[in-house]
């Protein structure tokens, strides 16, 4: 059966019934929409904040993506699943439970090149068609916000324009959450003096807003007020001095429109485990991870959460370590990386229609990409990692002990999880190998690079370590730029923008390329994230949908009921 048909056959419990029955979360703060989802209450969160206890936090990431797939979200059901399974069984994990923290997914890929985002096979999270498509609102508020942000820039400087906004210095675009190249750059206020000053303008997709980094990286509603304050809009005429959120007025209101937004959605995995499924950054044009509100939350009500970080490990992974756990304080007790045998035959240069063939010389030379990241996790961040194989039915033997003997020759352990076909069951052996270290190693790591190193070296730092580049280089124009932000920002984190598809600014170097040149080709403050987005490459921040978008494939019939959603 396809993901949606094996989703559509899942015998979901109540949510409300369940999170009560396997958390003690009571009812009053749960607020439904349906049976099976809800959101949970601010004021049960700031209850919970205060237990003792706090759990292990598991990271899961991923080789450099491919068109044939690697399995994160797949993988995180799997083995939270799996390790739910354990927790239930008479031994020495009897008792201990888990909780999966995700990004809801943006409607962009959905109807584009990817699909959906709820997982795989059988480890998905429940209702699918819901979490793919409008779920509980999120996106379309955090747009909203945006948008009136947008709009009262606008009236403001058709109004009189008091503070003196130079129009050609406004740093804040428009955002939709679809993939749509036609309004990457358009013109705003034609018609005449009654609609508005006719500048430049553009659309970024909702998952680039600084507005949906804010919301995930916030603690509270006073935090996300403050933040969103914060936003920097513009710059007068001086090109010095910044215009915020807060002098347009706008904060207040956009915080209300965010007041359920902010709030932790809930939801079930095919075998009625709890996910907490909250916020959506893209990883190579934001920063990649869910709120930190669900995650901190999921490891006061839980002995373990596992999280996953979009794309490959240079780009979700580094933002999850170098910006979130920085902002809140976490710190990872092991990192499982995915990878499919696939996938590493891909980098090993075969083509996408002959990967379900045996080719031993393609899976060794594509593993050097495998053998990157691995690296970058242990040595650069000091953490210990798990290898995990998503199965794939076309896999031989051969090809599975070659892996898992380089993994071993490196000292890494390296699982063949067939969660996909077999849900928990199938990853109980990569629950055990979790388990082994995070039972045994109090949470701790490096980060990449220290607050008072300058935003270029940073930036270098992440380049040449992470992705083996020779150096950084940027235009005149640029390095003034990131010099006037070290002036008054530098000791803010950088969130890279860059093609996930290889370690270079190039997504057809596949493998690990080494000793190329990254171009820095923009930079721009988000005051109220806290970081700054420095653009790689040609990377956009408004992706264009595919020759054949996946939007073709879906269809509702005459009962409501949706297919050709994956």
């Amino acid at each position: 059966m396809s993901d949606i048909e094996i989703a559509q056959k899942a015998k979901m419990k109540p949510i409300i019934g369940l999170a009560e029955e396997i958390f003690g979360i009571p009812a009053e703060h749960l607020d439904p929409y349906g049976h099976y989802k809800a959101k949970l209450s601010l004021e049960y969160v700031d209850q919970v904040s205060h237990n003792k206890a706090q759990g292990k936090l598991i990271l899961v990431t991923a080789i450099s993506p491919t068109p044939a797939g690697e399995g994160k979200t797949t993988t995180t059901v799997g083995l939270g699943d799996a390790m739910n399974r354990l927790g239930k069984k008479e031994g020495k994990h009897a008792g201990k439970k888990t909780i999966m923290c995700l990004r809801e997914p943006s409607l962009g890929p959905c109807f584009g090149m990817k699909g959906g985002a709820a997982g795989g096979g059988y480890s998905q999270v429940v209702p699918m068609e819901d979490i793919n498509l409008h779920f509980t609102g999120d996106f379309h508020a955090i747009g909203v916000a945006h948008n009136l942000l947008s709009a009262m820039i606008d009236n403001h400087i058709n109004h009189g324009n008091a503070l003196g906004i130079d129009p050609r210095r406004i740093k804040w675009k428009r955002v939709v959450d679809m993939n749509d190249r036609a309004l990457r750059s358009i013109t705003v206020g034609q018609g005449g003096p009654a609609n508005g000053y006719l500048r430049e303008d553009g659309f970024d997709i909702v998952v680039a807003s600084e507005v949906m980094a804010i919301l995930c990286l916030a603690t509270n509603r006073a935090d996300l007020k403050e933040r969103l304050g914060r936003i920097v809009v513009a710059y007068k005429a001086d090109r010095v001095t910044p215009i915020y959120a807060s002098d347009i007025k706008a904060h207040g209101a956009m915080a209300a429109l965010l007041k359920d937004a902010i709030k932790p959605n809930i939801v079930q995995t095919l075998e009625n485990n709890i996910a907490i499924v909250h916020g959506g950054p893209f990883a190579n044009i934001a920063h990649g991870c869910n709120s930190v509100t669900a995650t901190q939350t999921a490891l006061k009500l839980a002995d373990y959460a596992i999280t996953e970080a979009g794309f490959g490990a240079d780009l979700g992974a580094e933002k999850f370590l170098n910006i979130k756990c920085r902002s809140a304080k976490l710190a990872p007790s092991a990192v499982v990386l995915v990878a499919t045998v696939r996938a590493l035959k891909y980098h090993g240069g075969i083509e996408k229609d002959h990967l379900n063939q045996e080719n031993l010389s393609a899976l060794e030379s594509g593993f050097v990409n495998l053998e990157r990241h691995l690296h970058n996790i242990t040595v650069n961040y000091g953490l210990p990692a798990i290898v995990c194989i998503n199965h794939f039915t076309f896999d031989s033997d051969a090809e599975t002990a070659l892996l898992q003997a380089k993994c071993e020759a490196l000292g890494v352990k390296c699982i063949i999880s067939k969660h996909w076909a077999e849900g928990g069951a199938g990853a109980e052996e990569l629950a055990e190998a979790v388990f082994d270290i995070v039972d045994h190693r109090e949470p701790g790591f490096d980060y990449l690079y220290e607050d008072e190193l300058p935003l270029w070296e940073k930036m270098e730092t992440i380049a040449t370590k992470l992705y083996g580049a020779k150096e950084i280089t940027a235009s005149a124009k640029v390095r003034d730029e990131i010099a006037r932000l070290q002036e008054h920002y530098g000791t803010l984190p950088i969130c890279m923008a860059k093609t996930q598809m290889s370690f270079s600014t190039d997504p057809t170097a596949k493998g690990a390329p080494s000793g190329h040149i990254v171009e820095i080709s923009d930079v721009k403050l988000e005051n109220g994230a806290g970081f700054i987005v420095a653009i790689a490459g040609n990377m956009m921040t408004m992706p264009g949908l595919p020759k054949v978008p996946t939007a073709e494939r879906i269809d509702i019939d005459d009962d409501g009921v949706i297919t050709g959603l994956f």
